[in-house]
């Protein structure tokens, strides 16, 4: 569960970097905003009567997915596209900085924002249970939900014209304006879909911990750029990969290390040094080439 939580959060660095070859640390905060948009979204639905948890779960992903598609296309073009030419620690600082905005608005007018927020629980409760085994059904289900949308952004990239665009931006976007692929639209349907998933990824750790707080997006951000890193940045299935080991590496820690789960980002983070010590450009990085 936490790896697709990770891993969705992943994909999202992934596609900036292999599109635009830049890093938007505002993407943890995203990730944020994402599950507040949703309980707002659920706090208006309840208000004008609507009771069904799967309408109401509906509106929430509707709302959390459709605003922070709009929030990243409109990063892309306002942060992102003016700054093309310019250094990449430019694009990092003024993300970085957009990011902090939006966690201290949040903080600062979100009703008693500061505090942490109690998340509705929509899904159906119980578990499953064979032996010393227990998997609650709503796990099962927001399991589902994410391993369906990163095969859903997989299938995209590799089987649409769409993914075929942002695939050939990516490996060279001037012979892709030659070709007649539209660059700024291909960019800002990146970003618009990394910042999606970014959404998804918030509500999904929204349902699994039952709550959600203003500052949850900077843990969720650095383990999310950890594990693209650790598979290969501009891979996505290398995202899926990293994000999976990230999240073994914290359950090892939790089991192995004295003190248990109040260490394992300690051993998890240190295992990741370790690794990118072993192997710098990740798991699966891609191979490139450059004519001279």
């Amino acid at each position: 569960m936490l790896g697709v939580i990770y891993a969705l959060v992943a994909t999202g660095f992934t596609l900036f970097f292999g599109v635009m070859d830049v890093i938007k640390f505002s993407h943890g905060d995203v990730v944020m905003l994402g599950a507040f948009t949703a309980l707002a979204t659920y706090a208006a639905a309840s208000g004008a009567g609507i009771t069904h948890p799967a309408l109401l779960l509906a509106f929430m992903l509707a709302a959390a997915l459709g605003v922070m598609a709009l929030l990243g296309a409109l990063m892309a073009r306002v942060l992102v596209l003016p700054l093309r030419g310019a250094p990449a620690i430019n694009v990092l600082l003024i993300t970085l900085m957009a990011g902090t905005a939006i966690r201290e608005s949040v903080r600062l007018f979100y009703p008693q924002g500061s505090n942490p927020k109690p998340f509705p629980r929509l899904l159906p409760e119980g578990a499953f249970e064979a032996g010393g085994f227990t998997l609650r059904y709503d796990s099962l289900i927001l399991l589902g939900l994410g391993l369906a949308a990163i095969a859903a952004t997989g299938l995209l990239l590799e089987r649409t014209r769409l993914g075929l665009a942002i695939r050939a931006v990516a490996q060279d976007p001037e012979t892709a304006a030659v070709m007649g692929i539209p660059f700024r639209a291909t960019v800002l349907a990146t970003f618009a879909l990394g910042s999606a998933l970014a959404a998804l990824a918030g509500v999904v750790n929204g349902l699994y911990y039952s709550e959600v707080n203003f500052g949850v997006g900077l843990l969720l951000g650095a383990i999310g750029f950890s594990s693209a890193v650790v598979g290969g940045l501009g891979s996505v299935w290398g995202a899926v990969l990293g994000a999976m080991v990230f999240a073994a590496l914290q359950t090892a820690g939790a089991l192995v290390v004295p003190g248990g789960s109040a260490y394992r980002d300690v051993f998890a983070f240190g295992a990741v040094i370790a690794l990118m010590t072993w192997r710098p450009a990740g798991l699966l990085a891609e191979r490139s080439a450059e004519r001279v």
